[in-house]
């Protein structure tokens, strides 16, 4: 392991943040003079940030932690280009309306991991689209696209993976590395900012910024990248049969999201505990090296640890107390995310495969029903594999609810009101 003099550096090599660095001397020397500013930058296409986002703003933590300036920088306006990076289709484009409703709820996660102020370490948020939108294009492709190689840029995996599977790359997709390198400019002479962090897939775009901050100012850059994050099985980190692991609470509940810490694969135990809490190395040490059945309780610390840093430890102590009662003590567990119905609906009669999709436990009736005939299916915690079967009032049980679940760790009660 590479020996570095900044804590800055230390800590994310330590931790397995670092993949690749543009300058790693000269950047270890600038982080041990004084306060370095550094940026991620993160599109605003959904309501909500997930798992896979979160090594990045981990990353920020960090960096705030060991004494500087971390900048959350929102793609107002380059998420109406799409960056290409790691997608085999165009991302649909969005609305200005609905840019801003993301980036305003998006902003709440980042105020669970990051102290905002006016300090000298502070962290800040702000908006390319602040700089963006009001470009000439003409000029803008006179001072700066002038310095971008067509040809280089075609050799960039962002790119060449694109036509390789030959799958569409429009021209406004292409030009979003040239706005991600100007951003790293502008960020720079606006804040001060000489460090872009970002995954793996982001190198070309960061080598992109380094080399026009040169070329436009003599600006001293540097890029460092964190590795293709997969599960020890090989799959992408982050991605489920059911969809994205989001990390705003209106999107995916504290248990949900605790459970999902929970499933860690043994392999990633340890990994995962470096990367995504704030427990001490030697803490960590400890728990991966437990073995059989004692391993569970180093997930379940990977679980509330995690849950606590994205929900609050409070949540994340419910979500666990939630977990022992349901798996260990059979209960119907009133922690567990609710969904509530019209009371008039079940007492007539709910399908049971509508039950499950309503309930999130299904992404559509053909899947419930796969579930259902798989046997995966019970009501109030006995077994149901009738397709046919529907809720009913009767499955109310003396809480009020029904517990409805899929296989042994996804459960939903359902509240009629």
């Amino acid at each position: 392991m590479t020996t570095y003099q900044s804590d800055f550096l230390t800590v994310l090599g330590e931790r397995g943040y670092i993949h690749q660095c543009s300058d790693a001397d000269a950047l270890d020397a600038a982080a041990s003079a004084g306060p370095v500013t550094a940026y991620i930058g993160f599109d605003c296409t959904a309501p909500s940030l997930h798992v896979g986002n979160l090594i990045g703003i981990m990353m920020l933590r960090r960096l705030q932690q060991a004494g500087h300036r971390p900048i959350v920088l929102i793609g107002g306006g380059t998420t109406k280009v799409g960056d290409p990076s790691g997608k085999d289709d165009a991302r649909k484009l969005l609305g200005a309306d609905q840019i801003d409703r993301n980036i305003a709820t998006i902003r709440t996660v980042f105020d669970k991991f990051l102290t905002f102020g006016d300090g000298p370490t502070d962290a800040i948020m702000v908006n390319n689209s602040d700089w963006l939108e009001g470009l000439n294009y003409i000029d803008f492709l006179r001072d700066f696209g002038r310095h971008f190689s067509v040809n280089r840029m075609l050799s960039f995996d962002s790119v060449k993976l694109r036509l390789d599977r030959e799958q569409p790359l429009s021209f406004l997709e292409f030009n979003y590395m040239i706005l991600q390198a100007y951003d790293f400019v502008e960020l720079y002479k606006r804040h001060g900012c000489s460090l872009q962090m970002g995954g793996s897939d982001q190198w070309g775009n960061i080598v992109n910024g380094i080399e026009l901050g040169r070329r436009v100012g003599g600006h001293t850059l540097f890029g460092l990248t964190t590795p293709l994050l997969t599960t020890a099985s090989g799959a992408k980190m982050g991605k489920t049969a059911e969809g994205a692991v989001w990390l705003n609470a209106d999107m995916l509940s504290a248990y949900d999201y605790w459970q999902f810490w929970r499933n860690t694969e043994d392999g990633d135990v340890g990994r995962f505990l470096r990367l995504f809490t704030d427990l001490p190395l030697s803490d960590i040490a400890a728990l991966e090296n437990l073995q059989g059945q004692e391993l569970n309780d180093a997930k379940k610390r990977l679980a509330t640890e995690a849950t606590a840093l994205a929900h609050g430890r409070e949540e994340a102590l419910v979500a666990e107390e939630t977990a022992r009662r349901t798996f260990e003590l059979g209960d119907a567990a009133e922690g567990l995310p609710t969904i509530t119905l019209a009371r008039a609906d079940v007492e007539q009669g709910i399908a049971l495969p509508k039950a499950l999709q309503t309930a999130g436990l299904a992404a559509s009736k053909g899947e419930a029903r796969r579930h259902i005939e798989g046997g995966a299916v019970r009501v109030n915690d006995i077994r149901v594999d009738d397709i046919q079967a529907q809720i009913r009032g009767a499955d109310i049980n003396e809480d009020g609810a029904i517990k409805l679940s899929v296989g042994k760790k996804r459960h939903v009660l359902l509240r009629p009101e």
